[in-house]
């Protein structure tokens, strides 16, 4: 009988492993809020993963519009590079898109703290996303070398450890969103999320601007943001699929049943 139940015990873990090996990430076509800036500024936050190429096409062929006609002038840009990750408990987690996701995250994220400076940080990251979207992103650390960059810095912090308390704060942020995130990119303007608009977003922000300064570079995106009715059905994201939530639910399941096997039959 105990020989019995050790292989039935080794099977299900047999089984058990490899379902935590395949889980399938799904890019489909288809609490804490960023108010108003106080600076007069447009407050804009962009949720996203290094890996995700509807993150990488937002950054490399939209976001990157800011930095023409001076509109980045008018906005508080924040980026949090976290996106569809998901908490494992024991502050370890798991990337969408696998562990080189996670790793590009907390480069990204070390990147952010060590350059603090908008004009610092973000030509590393649209190079790091302009490789991702060329499918060429194991080559992110020549980026060091075409921006004149030290790499020490961000070796460092991610060595430490730092990057990681960087990553769980990012997680802390993107998961205390209000309404919650549903995929990404994840465009946030004054508070509002975009939704399926997202790549509208100069649209919003030039709409959103109250200050002084009259710029040419939002005279083509006055009132042109999209009627509700007129959004699409079906995003340009990466979100996660119904077969990874139910993956994720079996594996929560099993992992407290094969617990209590374990602990009765050790006993």
């Amino acid at each position: 009988m105990a020989f019995s139940s050790k292989t039935l015990l080794f099977s299900l873990g047999f089984w058990f492993s490899l379902l935590l090996l395949w889980s399938p990430p799904t890019c489909s076509a288809s609490a804490r809020t960023f108010l108003p800036s106080e600076s007069g500024k447009v407050s804009l936050a962009l949720y996203y993963e290094s890996l995700c190429p509807y993150s990488a096409n937002f950054v490399v062929n939209y976001l990157v519009k800011l930095f023409e006609d001076d509109l980045i002038s008018i906005v508080d840009l924040k980026l949090v590079p976290w996106g569809n990750a998901k908490l494992r408990g024991n502050d370890t987690f798991d990337c969408q898109h696998g562990p080189s996701e996670c790793l590009l995250n907390t480069v990204e994220a070390c990147a952010i703290e060590t350059w603090p400076a908008l004009n610092d940080h973000f030509p590393f990251i649209y190079c790091v996303e302009s490789l991702v979207y060329e499918h060429k992103y194991p080559q992110w650390e020549s980026c060091y070398e075409k921006l004149g960059l030290n790499s020490t810095l961000i070796a460092e912090c991610y060595n430490s450890g730092h990057g990681k308390e960087l990553e769980l704060k990012y997680a802390a942020e993107t998961n205390a969103l209000q309404p919650p995130h549903q995929y990404v990119p994840w465009v946030v303007v004054d508070g509002q999320p975009l939704y399926e608009d997202y790549e509208n977003f100069l649209s919003y922000v030039c709409n959103a601007y109250n200050g002084t300064a009259m710029l040419k570079g939002c005279n083509e995106y006055l009132n042109t943001i999209q009627m509700a009715g007129e959004k699409p059905n079906d995003p340009v994201a990466c979100k996660e699929g119904k077969m990874q939530a139910l993956f994720g639910r079996i594996r929560s399941t099993l992992t407290s049943w094969m617990s209590q096997v374990n602990m009765a039959f050790w006993m």
